[in-house]
């Protein structure tokens, strides 16, 4: 993944740092996987404004992604390498021998024209979707079921990956993006490898004109509020306001608002690092 900057000939490109899009193949989407995506402007279906600082943006389609990679023994082809709107991770059009194409979420290091394979027969290469209890020790995997045949829920954003430490009895114990070590059932799928898009985490937008377009609107500090309208506003001249809070009043750092007595504290054998 290379990143392109640019020389300073405004304001706006002096610090830009956007990702050069090597990889993209094609900037037609596959219409049949395309889904309408309506925009909300953070208004609720009475109309009413339930989330601030959303608004405008480009109007975007949804692209339909493969989560559950249940096409079991049947191999398939990488037609496209595609930008995905909705996600920072980039997005693999794959058409299978028996005609059908699927969009999935694509690792990092795969080509077009290369093979991927899902179940029990599927070898551990890139892009290969395998059971929890096929997964050798220490590979680096992405797309993590929670619960069987539900679809990957975890490790899904651009550069995430997770690692297959070990089995105990029916679970596996995987080493997560957060550093949290956690038991998962081996009956779970995985794909193996790395999500790509890696260096999204040092993209620089620039100018503020480019996350209007995503859909992002100007956000106002608390503690430049009055206190009507914030916990964190008033005082004389630039005060700090105190700890800081939410509009809510809830606590925004070292905070814990895990409940002590969550289900899934038995799967969770040590909590990420802080």
């Amino acid at each position: 993944m290379a990143l392109k900057k640019y020389k300073p000939t405004t304001p706006g490109q002096r610090f830009k740092v956007i990702s050069a899009f090597d990889e993209i193949t094609t900037n037609k989407p596959e219409r049949s996987l395309l889904a309408p995506k309506k925009s909300t402007g953070g208004r609720n279906n009475t109309g009413k404004e339930t989330v601030r600082n959303i608004g405008g943006g480009h109007k975007q389609k949804f692209r339909i992604i493969d989560f559950k990679r249940d096409k079991d023994g049947i191999k398939g082809i990488v037609k496209t390498i595609e930008y995905d709107p909705n996600r920072t991770a980039r997005i693999a059009l794959v058409v299978y021998a028996d005609g059908e194409k699927r969009y999935i979420i694509a690792p990092q290091g795969l080509k077009v024209g290369q093979e991927v394979m899902s179940g029990k027969d599927a070898t551990p290469n890139i892009g290969n979707t395998l059971f929890l209890s096929d997964v050798p020790f220490g590979t680096i995997i992405h797309n993590i079921e929670l619960r069987p045949g539900q679809g990957a829920k975890m490790a899904r954003s651009a550069g995430a990956y997770a690692q297959l430490m070990s089995r105990d009895g029916k679970y596996a114990i995987l080493k997560m993006p957060s550093g949290e070590t956690r038991l998962i059932l081996q009956a779970c799928r995985a794909t193996i490898g790395t999500v790509s898009n890696a260096d999204h985490n040092l993209e620089k937008s620039g100018k503020a004109g480019r996350s209007r377009w995503l859909g992002r609107r100007p956000r106002v500090r608390g503690v430049v509020m009055n206190p009507v309208d914030h916990p964190m506003g008033g005082g004389e001249g630039r005060a700090s306001g105190g700890h800081p809070r939410s509009r809510k009043g809830l606590p925004a750092k070292g905070y814990k608002t895990r409940h002590p007595k969550n289900a899934s504290n038995k799967y969770i054998i040590e909590r990420r690092k802080k």
